[in-house]
């Protein structure tokens, strides 16, 4: 009785449309934006934040940024796309992406390290936002000088 249960639940449709999937995980960063990535054979979709990257990023630059690594490996209706992103601004969160998808397609095939590597994909953006400073208006933006 419980192997013909067993049968029934996966032959279900619910059970037919959870096909396991084998997810590979990427994690970037660019000023202060973390970016977790994973990427699965698919379609191609793209969801940040559990939204359609078109209505996630505004600027045409932020959605060339996510896609570029896809675009240069060209494994662009290849892999479906999944990124979950906190803090910074939508270019810093563009640039995350960009080096989270570039980590995860180097875990999915090591030949993709050369053309990733020459376009700049693999390279983690080191550049902050400087500190403000005591006595100043900024980090490098002083108060007014007078002389007499």
């Amino acid at each position: 009785m419980a192997a013909q249960i067993e049968q029934s639940a996966k032959d279900s449709p619910a059970a037919q449309n959870k096909k396991p999937k084998h997810y590979t995980w990427g994690l970037g960063r660019r000023k202060t934006a973390v970016a977790r990535v994973r990427i699965a054979p698919g379609e191609g979709n793209i969801q940040i934040n559990r939204r359609d990257v078109a209505s996630y990023f505004t600027e045409e630059q932020d959605r060339k940024a996510v896609h570029a690594p896809l675009v240069a490996t060209d494994t662009m209706g290849r892999f479906d796309v999944w990124a979950n992103v906190r803090g910074g601004g939508p270019s810093g969160q563009a640039g995350a992406v960009l080096l989270g998808i570039s980590r995860a397609l180097l875990e999915v095939d090591p030949a993709f390290e050369s053309v990733l590597r020459a376009g700049g994909y693999l390279t983690r953006d080191p550049r902050m936002v400087e500190r403000k400073k005591y006595g100043q208006r900024g980090a490098r933006r002083r108060f007014q000088f007078s002389k007499r």
